[in-house]
């Protein structure tokens, strides 16, 4: 209900018009019915449009209240209370300026009425009694335009703490932005050292073997023609995927180095327990060989891992990684026992979509989360692409 209220200002608006302007008529002062009719709906009647237009609602109700200033000489009415509501809006929806304009106005509308009143002639304490009915007039207008200007402030307030809010919002898409565009570039050096470096020696190597063996059988020749052309057709693939993944980079020649794998595996437990992280490994079913991406990007998953680890999941915290062999892919859990890994993650972190971007790279997947018995959990699947006997 308050929902739709809000959704329509001016209903609430016209309910709250309709009994100040009924009272005002009921009122009937003298001989001036059909004045205080008219009188009575000017100053009600703004109040429908008192949102969306303050300056000209408090306007016109300040005119009709000149005009029933002048008919009555000061005598009040109900209606007289838009004027409060009125004040109470240009105060809470305008400028400060107009308010204290609009306050002044009232103050001296108070003044007139006061001095217009009826009241005996002049006798002991005949000022006293000034001063107490012209702060029975203008007390409700101050306390009105009061209430008014501390709205005005906290809605202001509460705007700034909005677009600031959507600002640094702004700011952290476009950080995670540069930091996803920079683990593409890291992924494409890397790929670039294991895998291309490697298709340019398979095709110099089939090509050589092609002209060397010009005496052996056809079918031998066939073949390396065959490996030679798939491996020209795989660096030309590879040149334009790195392409795409270092749009934007200098365009520099990578430095070529011997990149890690799951043969480095006992050295990086090694190096984490020294750390002062108990970790445990154990390895499930028949180990294979893996291609050097599939490899590095086990040893990557695992590393961020263990990183996380000992980065958020708290001092007391043991570490079990599990490197599970399937016939047609390679499963790998790293899991830990801490509190604070799930709250500092949030499976938003870089180093987690870091992990999902070099899964999918070779066709994998990354889950992440916390664990229903408490600590959290990275779990990795990649397809194993077999790997002939020397290719390593």
């Amino acid at each position: 209900m308050y929902a739709w209220l809000r959704r329509h200002p001016r209903l609430v608006d016209g309910v709250l018009a309709f009994p100040i302007a009924v009272g005002g008529i009921g009122t009937g002062i003298g001989q001036h019915v059909y004045v205080l009719v008219v009188i009575s709906l000017g100053l009600a009647i703004p109040i429908v449009v008192r949102r969306s237009h303050p300056v000209g609602a408090f306007a016109t109700a300040i005119a009709f209240g000149a005009l029933q200033v002048a008919v009555f000489r000061g005598r009040p009415i109900v209606t007289d209370a838009a004027i409060v509501v009125l004040l109470y809006t240009l105060a809470a929806y305008s400028t400060r300026r107009n308010s204290v304009i609009g306050l002044g106005l009232c103050l001296f509308g108070a003044t007139v009425e006061v001095l217009g009143l009826q009241l005996p002639r002049p006798v002991p304490g005949h000022w006293e009694v000034l001063l107490f009915v012209y702060f029975l007039f203008a007390a409700p207008c101050l306390t009105a335009w009061v209430l008014g200007d501390s709205t005005r402030y906290r809605r202001a307030y509460y705007t700034n703490l909005e677009e600031r809010a959507a600002r640094l919002e702004r700011e952290r898409d476009a950080h995670a932005q540069i930091a996803a565009a920079a683990e593409r570039a890291r992924i494409a050096r890397e790929l670039h050292d294991v895998v291309a470096h490697n298709v340019s020696v398979m095709v110099v190597q089939a090509d050589g073997a092609a002209y060397a063996l010009g005496t052996d059988p056809a079918r031998t020749r066939e073949a390396l023609a065959a490996i030679s052309s798939t491996g020209r057709q795989a660096l030309t693939e590879m040149r334009a995927l790195l392409g795409v993944l270092r749009r934007g980079d200098d365009g520099g020649l990578a430095v070529l180095a011997p990149l890690p794998g799951l043969g480095q595996l006992d050295e990086l437990l090694d190096q984490a327990r020294s750390a002062g992280l108990p970790v445990t490994c154990s390895i499930e079913g028949k180990v294979r060989p893996l291609a050097a991406g599939t490899a590095l990007t086990a040893y990557r998953i695992i590393q961020e891992s263990l990183t996380n680890v000992r980065k958020h999941a708290g001092g007391m915290a043991c570490a079990n990684v599990v490197l599970r062999y399937t016939d047609s892919a390679v499963e790998l859990s790293v899991s830990d026992n801490g509190a604070g890994a799930a709250a500092a993650c949030d499976g938003k972190g870089h180093g987690l979509t870091g992990m999902s971007e070099r899964a999918a790279m070779y066709g994998g997947s990354v889950q992440a989360g916390p664990r229903p018995g408490g600590g959290f959990e990275v779990t990795a699947t990649l397809p194993i692409v077999p790997v002939h006997a020397g290719a390593a």
